[in-house]
Parts: structure tokens; sequence; C-alpha cells
């Protein structure tokens, strides 16, 4: 296990990139990447799911980066709508595999996770995908995940029953035009934000990282 953060910057496409790493331990055979929520509306490298999915990783030793996307924080440049943000991962990819050399692990919560799958699916340098609240569809848009049939690596799609974005019904449509494998877990009592709902009000977090670190045991032999 290895917690203790590091702040470091990256050179993206727009400049400047502000990142956090945990170090992970020597006899890590991964490396991990988790990217974060839609920038307009308030996701930063420190909401609490993208946290916790850092936590997880470093739990079981990996070295793992999380960062701000363009615009956000001490980032350089402007949200481009998810396009120059496909290229801000590309610049974290390129990053860990200069730094560590290792298989990466590429993650992201919501809007973060559509760029984890847009520009982790297609790079070799990639192994498996996880992808935390996916988000299929919100008021008067549906998402384009088209880059779900160019993701052939081991995939997670991991929600709460009460995610509003992301019903059950339509991530099992959108999973089915991803090439196997994947495993889809549903948390119950979990929100859009692995938070509570009226009826199990308390967080269900734990609940996610959990779930998180079965699916890395289970798939890469992965543990603390």
């Amino acid at each position: 296990m290895s917690s203790l953060l590091h702040s470091v910057e990256l050179h993206g496409p727009a400049g400047r990139l502000e990142a956090l790493l945990t170090a992970g331990l020597p006899s890590a055979r991964y490396a991990a990447l988790v990217a974060h929520p839609h920038p307009p509306s308030g996701g930063t490298m420190h909401t609490k799911a993208v946290y916790h999915a850092q936590k997880s990783f470093a739990h079981l030793g990996l070295p793992t980066l999380r960062f701000n996307f363009r615009g956000v924080g001490r980032s350089d440049g402007t949200h481009d709508e998810g396009h120059g943000e496909q290229d801000d991962v590309r610049a974290a990819l390129d990053w860990l595999h200069h730094e560590f050399h290792l298989p990466i692990l590429c993650s992201g919560f919501s809007f973060g996770a559509i760029m984890a799958l847009a520009a982790g699916g297609p790079d070799p340098r990639v192994h498996g995908l996880i992808a935390l609240g996916l988000p299929i569809r919100s008021t008067g848009r549906n998402y384009d995940l088209s880059c779900l049939a160019h993701c052939p690596q081991p995939k997670l799609f991991l929600s709460g029953d009460h995610d509003k974005y992301c019903p059950a019904d339509l991530l099992a449509l959108a999973v089915a035009t991803a090439p196997p494998p994947s495993t889809t877990v549903i948390l119950p009592g979990a929100d859009h934000f692995f938070l509570g709902t009226s009826s199990s009000p308390a967080p269900k977090l734990a609940e996610m990282r959990h779930a998180l670190e079965s699916w890395l045991a289970a798939t890469f032999n992965l543990s603390a």
C-alpha cells in the first residue's frame, strides 16, 4: 500500500495540467489513471468519487495519477466540450508510460469515464478500463458512446441503481455495443455520485471501492 500524494505537473496540448500522484510500490505490475467529471458542472480531481477511486488503486500498491482537465484548478486552457479533454487524457497516459513503463488501467467518473473510454480504448498501453457512473443521458442530451466499439480491453461499468444519468437498462444496451469482456456492477441505494438516497442515506463510496477492488483482484490478480 502507498497513499502518499505528490503534486506533479503534466505538459498537455493546452499547457500545464495540474495533477496528483501516488507513487505506488516498486513491485507494482500496473499504473492507473483517474479522470474527473464534467468541469462546467464543478467536476475536479478532488471530486469524492475520483478521490476514492485513486485510494482503491493506491491500496493495491499501484502508481496512480489524477489530474485536472484543461481550465480546471491550475490547469491551463479552457473547457473544450470533450474534444481537447480526450487529448488531456492522452497526455496523462503518455506521462504515466514515460515515468513507470507499466501497462495502464484507465478509469474515469461520469464525464471522465467517457474521456477515459474514448482516449484509452484504442491505446495499446491501456490494459483495462473502468467507467464509474458512465452517463448515458441527461435532460435534453444523449451522450455519444460510439467509443465503446473501440474498447477491447477488460472493462468494468460501475454505477448506482439510483443514478438518474445512467438507467440500468440503457447502460446494458450501451455495454452490449462494446467487445467483450465487460462486467457491470449496479450498487443498490447509490446515486450518480455514489452517495445515498432518501431510503438509504449513507454514502456508498466504500461499496464503490469494494466493488472496484474486487473486480481488479478477479481480473488482474491484484490484491493489497
